[in-house]
């Protein structure tokens, strides 16, 4: 359980480091630098992140984050608790201008996913989790970020959802692959229900999983922790399980290598 001023806090700053990115998907040129692992990197990765290692270090956590040269396993070891952000997560989808990326925050306490904050700021569209990880919630934000009693109350409760007709399964928009497309062909063959394909980018696919649109979101490409860590916050506290396809054992976080196994969530 994290206090409430705690989540308040990171919410206002997932807030924050979305005003910042779009500063810059607004701008007429978006130029785009490349990684050492050749994926592209925007100034509106750079600046989110500056915010958010400002505003959340404030809280004395340490941080795992993509935008940086994180601390060596050996000193990870030993923590306690930590933040794990994207602060720019769908770089592609920012780079296509199609709207569907989104800023990321979780925190992690002995192991454990305790909150977790999905952001999409072309929509002002909030996701988070209460602060006991046993609800989620979306908040449609405006202008002004209001108290967290308020917040709550404005917010609707995420509830997944599975359908008598369909069975709706989000791959990834960027990254759809043979291996996916093998188990979407293997659902057809178990099931009796129509099986529908729903494709979009970033953390938004756990977002559909936990609000009900979808039931299955498989992912059988490369991630990171701070692709799925705010995510599967999210998917636990309403209920759902983020697995490893093949232990099938939930996805663990601070690890020694930051890559994640195939997962599958529902």
């Amino acid at each position: 359980m994290v206090h409430q001023d705690l989540l308040h806090h990171s919410i206002q700053a997932a807030i924050t480091a979305g005003d910042a990115i779009l500063e810059v998907y607004h701008q007429e040129h978006i130029e785009t630098m490349a990684k050492a692992d050749e994926s592209p990197l925007t100034q509106a990765d750079l600046a989110a992140n500056a915010i958010l290692m400002e505003q959340l270090g404030l809280t004395g956590i340490p941080i795992i984050s993509e935008e940086i040269k994180n601390v060596a396993y050996s000193a990870r070891k030993n923590w306690e608790e930590c933040w794990i952000i994207d602060p720019l997560d769908g770089t592609k989808e920012f780079i296509n201008r199609n709207g569907e990326f989104t800023v990321n925050i979780a925190l992690l306490t002995d192991a454990k996913l305790q909150l977790g904050i999905i952001y999409v700021p072309v929509t002002g569209v909030l996701y988070f989790t209460n602060s006991t990880m046993t609800a989620a919630y979306r908040y449609d934000y405006k202008n002004e970020l209001p108290e967290m009693e308020v917040l709550l109350e404005k917010s609707e409760q995420l509830l997944p959802h599975k359908s008598e007709e369909e069975l709706k399964v989000v791959g990834s928009k960027s990254h759809m692959n043979e291996a996916t497309l093998g188990f979407i062909e293997n659902l057809k063959k178990e099931t009796e229900r129509e099986v529908v394909i729903e494709s979009v980018g970033s953390s938004l696919k756990f977002c559909l999983v936990a609000s009900g649109v979808c039931e299955v979101y498989p992912r059988f490409g490369p991630t990171m922790e701070w692709d799925t860590a705010a995510g599967q916050a999210l998917c636990e506290a309403v209920g759902l399980q983020v697995l490893d396809a093949k232990t099938q054992l939930p996805l663990q976080y601070n690890k020694e290598d930051l890559y994640n196994p195939f997962f599958i969530v529902n």
